[in-house]
């Protein structure tokens, strides 16, 4: 680190900055990425089973059922992810061995055609288009009132996981990340859905907030449960004090810059100090590695980082 330290302050010195991130920075990136990913020929294997994968989505049967009480599910998709959101679902539905009525939300990617392809597996879908988000931004979350959160919805789409799903709306919802997929009966989410009490995470690999823990603490004044992970998360709509929200990101924003995981940082700053029902980390695998990632046995699997090499070579198959 104090390598990495020392390297930036002379390029800084140097009036190199922006060079230096093309010429220096992004290529060690790019090849710590690779080694990651297994190297070329494994990258060049992942590519195309994810090929393979999005071909398959559209040649999927509907899910079978054995029961007519459905389950309803909330995600945000688009051109970029609609047949993950598909294996999604239909592993979940053909686990669970209940039907799925997902809720959709367009990220303002997602075409008719392939909102046609989800609702063919699953008829009980219904899409939030983006002018219907749009309408509720302009009347719960006013440009005038709530520039960071406005400016994060334009420019930052995580953060529609939180704003596009439960803005002006009331009850409980489980809203879940479209790469993940389901190998056992996921009974813990399936009680959650039917009688959900108190908020629901699961856990992540490592600690992931994007920013320091004192500074969010210093904000909520109460101590954040340790690896919160997004992935799946049941909240309450009408408990999200907006407000609170647009104060949090702009401190955040101002005193440590924008950053990837600040969705996730917010969420954990919302259940500071609440009782949640925690999803267990080794039945709900957020980035598996072998021998789990190969073998499956868990319940569910969250395919981040390079665990997507197992996700589009081998396991959407499974």
């Amino acid at each position: 680190m104090e390598k990495n330290l020392t390297l930036q302050h002379l390029v800084r010195q140097a009036g190199l900055g922006k060079l230096a991130l093309k010429l220096l920075y992004q290529p060690m990136g790019q090849l710590q990425t690779c080694w990651k990913e297994g190297g070329p020929w494994q990258q060049a294997r992942t590519e195309e089973g994810r090929r393979a994968m999005e071909i398959a989505a559209s040649k999927l049967p509907p899910p079978h059922s054995t029961t007519d009480n459905p389950i309803t599910l909330h995600l945000l998709t688009g051109q970029r992810f609609w047949y993950q959101t598909l294996f999604c679902l239909h592993s979940f539905s053909q686990q669970s061995k209940r039907p799925v009525a997902p809720v959709i939300y367009d990220d303002g990617t997602l075409s008719v055609n392939l909102f046609q392809e989800i609702s063919r597996l699953f008829p009980m879908s219904r899409l939030v288009t983006q002018v219907e988000t749009m309408d509720k931004l302009e009347t719960y979350l006013p440009q005038s009132r709530f520039p960071f959160l406005r400016d994060r919805w334009q420019h930052y789409p995580n953060i529609r996981k939180l704003t596009d799903c439960h803005l002006g709306q009331k009850g409980w919802k489980l809203v879940l990340d479209s790469d993940l997929l389901f190998f056992r009966r996921p009974d813990l989410l399936i009680s959650w859905v039917d009688n959900p009490t108190q908020p629901l995470h699961a856990i992540d690999v490592e600690e992931s907030y994007g920013y320091s823990r004192q500074l969010m603490e210093s904000l909520t004044g109460l101590s954040l449960s340790f690896r919160l992970n997004v992935g799946l998360c049941g909240l309450k709509s009408e408990e999200l004090d907006w407000e609170k929200i647009e104060h949090w990101t702009r401190v955040l924003i101002q005193k440590e810059k924008t950053n990837y995981y600040l969705e996730q940082a917010l969420v954990a700053m919302l259940l500071a100090g609440r009782s949640c029902v925690v999803a267990p980390e080794k039945e709900y695998v957020t980035l598996p590695r072998p021998p789990e990632a190969t073998q499956c046995h868990a319940v569910m699997h969250h395919y981040v980082a390079e665990s997507k090499r197992w996700y589009y070579q081998s396991n959407w198959n499974k």
